[in-house]
């Protein structure tokens, strides 16, 4: 289902400038606190009316400035999964899915129940929300938001209150529901791992801006932009510099790499992940010098901080190298490696 919205709103100590136009099935909008994602929801949803501009999902005007429209929020068509839940407290189970319900009594009753077992929720019909788990809440949650039959759903940071455990769990149970859901879902999180996993299509958000769009794994394998790169996880942003159509130095280092690729006339850094390094040898293309600065032994991995060329860099400045278990041994047989290649593969040129 396509949307596309060009709004503005102006909160005074922030603006909202936000443009965008895709066809996801499931949609993501990652960005960082503030940046400006759940107000945009709030603005799909009619919880909010922008200043100007205009919102469109499928062949459905939501808001026009310029031509006055504005459909009420309970005639959109769409669900909203607030971060905290918003169940009623207290209200039962039942009566919190049954609230938005429209029909007869026993039409209420009968799809009441049919939520209550698609959402495992029997036996807990009678309890207030004060009574149940954070995955129960959330659960109650969702089945109230797909009784009203919605085309649209939006769901604002579903997954924050959550611990590790029931976090996975429930993000698959997302996955299942996203996958049968006939309508477009939008998932707004500051998780990379919740974006990737559940988005078919990425918006990257700043400041109140979309700064990237594109198919999920595409915006991950090719940010384009620092800051689309370390919300997607990247550890290595390092300050470049273009000296040639192949040719690109790294100050902080004082090395230079070649790529067969034609650099971007307005590269200012290089992403490199930290997983995608290799081991080399000196003279090799694209190797640097390391010596260890500090370790970080996690549970599933080992995270070096590496000085390359022997200098004394700053935090910011320094190589990370995250080695998993089978790397870990690698090491633990033939050493540390005196050199680290950068395979171009890895490297993303950011603007």
């Amino acid at each position: 289902m396509k949307i596309s919205f060009d709004i503005k709103k102006d909160l005074g100590d922030f603006v909202l400038d936000a443009a965008f136009e895709g066809d996801a099935k499931n949609l993501g909008i990652l960005g960082e606190s503030g940046c400006g994602k759940s107000l945009t929801l709030k603005c799909i949803a009619g919880i909010e009316t922008p200043d100007e501009g205009r919102i469109r999902v499928g062949d459905r005007v939501l808001f026009d400035s310029e031509k006055k429209i504005n459909i009420k929020p309970g005639d959109r068509r769409v669900g909203y999964l607030f971060q905290n839940y918003a169940l009623f407290p207290n209200m039962t189970v039942e009566q919190n899915i049954a609230a938005p319900l429209k029909g007869t009594r026993e039409e209420k009753e009968k799809l009441v129940r049919e939520l209550i077992g698609t959402y495992r929720l029997e036996g807990l019909e009678k309890r207030l929300p004060r009574q149940l788990s954070g995955g129960q809440q959330q659960r109650t949650a969702l089945a109230r938001m797909m009784g009203t039959r919605p085309e649209v759903i939006l769901l604002d940071e579903p997954f924050s209150a959550l611990d590790a455990f029931l976090k996975d769990s429930m993000i698959q149970e997302f996955h299942d529901v996203m996958e049968v859901f006939g309508g477009l879902t939008v998932l707004v999180s500051h998780s990379r791992d919740e974006i990737f996993r559940l988005c078919s299509q990425t918006a990257v958000m700043d400041a109140g801006r979309v700064i990237r769009y594109a198919d999920t794994r595409e915006v991950f394998k090719e940010p384009r932009n620092i800051k689309t790169a370390g919300l997607t996880g990247c550890k290595n942003i390092l300050r470049a510099k273009r000296r040639g159509d192949h040719l690109l130095f790294l100050p902080d280092w004082e090395c230079e790499l070649t790529t067969k690729a034609v650099l971007p006339e307005r590269l200012c850094a290089l992403g490199v992940r930290a997983h995608y390094l290799k081991r080399s040898r000196a003279g090799e293309k694209n190797s640097v010098a390391v010596d260890i600065a500090s370790t970080a032994r996690l549970v599933f991995e080992t995270q070096y901080y590496l000085n390359p060329g022997g200098k004394n860099l700053s935090p910011e400045q320094q190589l990370r190298w995250f080695v998993q278990a089978e790397g870990e041994k690698e090491i633990e047989r033939e050493g540390f490696p005196e050199y680290l290649g950068i395979p171009e593969e890895a490297m993303m040129f950011l603007e």
